[in-house]
């Protein structure tokens, strides 16, 4: 019977076949583009789709390369267990979106880079551009052996799917459609796969309806279980999510990811326009307003369901990443081939970040350590080194799937890992666009000294998580279930990240109750903040960085913002009958246009 404990269904044939079905779509979609696009093997059209992406495609897979498989198990488990603040996120994201449209995308826009690495030399130093890089290839590397590793740990002891099988083939499509198909391949199978993910959620929550009696017995539980109390405004940063701490840390914690991380960068540099790359963004929020609700309503849904026995407390799954695909076998299996759906909604989301990965990292290690040291390479020879690349980094990725099964509860750290090197990285591209006195050894030191602290507290998080007052689980019982197998409890256990339980060790040191117990969400805000007060320090101590040498176009302006752009474009309308070129209203994008637009403009920008 649903909802009341024990053991659940495996995949039928007709699983396996839909399964199968969609994997090998993504796969034809890479091929297809690779086909369709024979003819142009430069490495500008296999890293970048040849600059002439358009918004739609480009937002869906903004969404999509990070909506993984760990999101699509994770968030409804969060919201099972610690109710709808997640949901929150929602304003984060549109924070975000603003933040990355009218700053960042502008400055990388009209500079016409690959890798978003290579800002950090125009405005820096080399050396900086080289490590800012090597940070973004360790965490990517790393993180995305854990993306292919969670989701087929969990999937495997549910539903007796092969775990090295799964592993190996995910790799392997990946690889396949990023190596012949490019950044095009992976754009338009990052469509298809967020479409996979979406249904994959109103499938659990149509069913979920129907089991239940509908959506508004589903709303009653949840608010019966206290699931629905999401605003909660306390300030104290030490409580894991509050009103304040995700609003603020995670618009912040986003930006991160969105606007600086080389797997987001290359999506809306992409574009033909800036007016396209913009709107990608806005577009991309929307698909992320969806799929961060659809995925807290399916959490509320199992909750519904499982109100009354909860499997984690009952024995039935061994971790909280087990929850959702434990829901999808226990209500799902009476439909053939709807729980293939699912899991194929869980690897779509792998797949999308996996590929996204890939691409990205070929893109840096190109950009930034081999097409400067061998100028004289021809483009045929580039060619093959991006689709060699592609090949080596997926099977490094797989590699990395394969140590994250040694590591235990190291994978809780390593995924908290990436959040904590994004913050003092984001640090470091604000100090260099909004601070002119700022230079390349104040810059330096800020970022190390931003990325000792967000360790520091990280780690210690990780080796002292933060107790149940902190982290506010919400009660659970055992009270219906047909086969408990012990005593009934509410569970408390401190949860700190949807991949794994981190048991909470006998000695707690002073800090483990105060710097450690310190918000995730805040890592990034506390990177950036220690990242760009430090490095203003120690650069005015230095001397400053001399106003002659400057750039105007390494610094966030007045005119990118869309409000004022839009008032340039009055004024000159109202000179003229027609308006002059302006790369902000749609001409081809600058970094491969041949004549230099872009060139008047700024002039006639700088002045502003």
């Amino acid at each position: 019977m649903v909802g009341t404990g024990g053991p659940v269904a495996t995949f039928s044939v007709w699983d396996y076949v839909v399964f199968a079905g969609i994997i090998l779509a993504a796969a034809g979609v890479g091929l297809f583009q690779a086909i369709r696009g024979r003819k142009e093997t430069s490495s500008e059209e296999f890293l970048l789709g040849g600059r002439q992406m358009t918004a739609v495609p480009v937002a869906m897979s903004l969404t999509a390369s990070f909506m993984s498989g760990i999101t699509v198990i994770g968030t409804p488990a969060e919201s099972y267990r610690f109710g709808s603040a997640y949901w929150i996120f929602g304003f984060a994201y549109a924070i975000m979106s603003a933040i990355s449209a009218e700053i960042f995308v502008p400055l990388f826009y009209r500079l016409g880079v690959t890798s978003a690495y290579e800002y950090l030399e125009l405005r820096f130093s080399r050396p900086i551009r080289i490590i800012g890089t090597s940070m973004y290839i360790v965490q990517t590397a790393l993180y995305t052996g854990l993306v292919i590793y969670a989701p087929a740990l969990a999937l495997n002891q549910i539903t007796g799917l092969d775990l090295w099988g799964v592993l190996v083939a995910t790799g392997v499509v990946c690889i396949i459609y990023c190596t012949l198909g490019g950044l095009k391949a992976v754009i338009w199978t990052d469509v298809l796969q967020m479409v996979v993910m979406l249904a994959g959620f109103v499938a659990v929550i149509a069913r979920g309806a129907v089991l239940q009696g509908g959506l508004t017995k589903i709303w009653e539980d949840a608010g019966e279980g206290g699931r629905l109390q999401a605003f909660d405004f306390d300030p104290d940063p030490l409580k894991r999510h509050t009103f304040w701490s995700i609003v603020v840390g995670g618009s912040i914690m986003w930006a991160s990811i969105y606007s600086i991380n080389q797997s987001q960068v290359q999506r809306y540099i992409s574009c033909k326009t800036l007016g396209h790359a913009k709107m990608s963004l806005y577009v991309s929020m929307v698909g992320l307003w969806i799929t961060v609700t659809l995925a807290v309503f399916s959490g509320l849904t199992m909750y519904s369901i499982y109100k009354n026995c909860d499997p984690l407390s009952n024995g039935d799954v061994a971790t909280p990443d087990q929850l959702f695909p434990y829901l999808v076998m226990d209500i799902l299996a009476d439909f053939p081939g709807i729980p293939g759906l699912f899991v194929a909604a869980a690897y779509s989301g792998t797949l999308s970040t996996v590929s996204s990965s890939i691409n990205a990292l070929v893109a840096v290690t190109v950009e930034d350590f081999i097409l400067p040291v061998y100028k004289d390479l021809t483009q045929k020879q580039v060619s093959w080194m991006n689709m060699g690349l592609s090949v080596f980094f997926g099977g490094v990725c797989i590699g990395m799937a394969g140590i994250a099964s040694l590591m235990g509860s190291v994978l809780q750290a390593a995924l908290s890992i990436f959040g904590m090197i994004s913050g003092p990285l984001l640090g470091l591209y604000l100090l260099g666009m909004l601070f002119r006195t700022s230079n390349s050894i104040g810059g330096l030191v800020g970022m190390i000294i931003g990325l000792v602290l967000t360790l520091w507290v990280g780690i210690g998080g990780q080796l002292y998580p933060p107790t149940a007052e902190k982290t506010n689980p919400l009660p659970l019982t055992t009270a219906g279930c047909n086969n408990t197998i012990g005593q009934n409890y509410t569970t408390t256990t401190p949860w700190t990240s949807p991949v794994t339980l981190t048991p909470e060790p006998d000695y707690r040191p002073p800090l483990a109750d105060t710097w450690y117990s310190l918000s995730y969400v805040y890592f990034a805000l506390l990177g950036v903040l220690t990242t760009i007060v430090s490095g203003l320090l120690v650069s005015v101590i230095t001397g400053g960085c001399k106003q002659e040498e400057m750039n105007s176009e390494l610094f966030v302006r007045k005119n990118d913002l869309i409000c004022f752009s839009w008032c340039n474009k009055s004024k000159e309308s109202d000179i003229t009958e027609k308006p002059s070129a302006n790369i902000y209203m749609g001409d081809d994008n600058p970094a491969f246009k041949e004549d230099d637009m872009m060139s008047k403009d700024v002039e006639k920008n700088t002045k502003l």
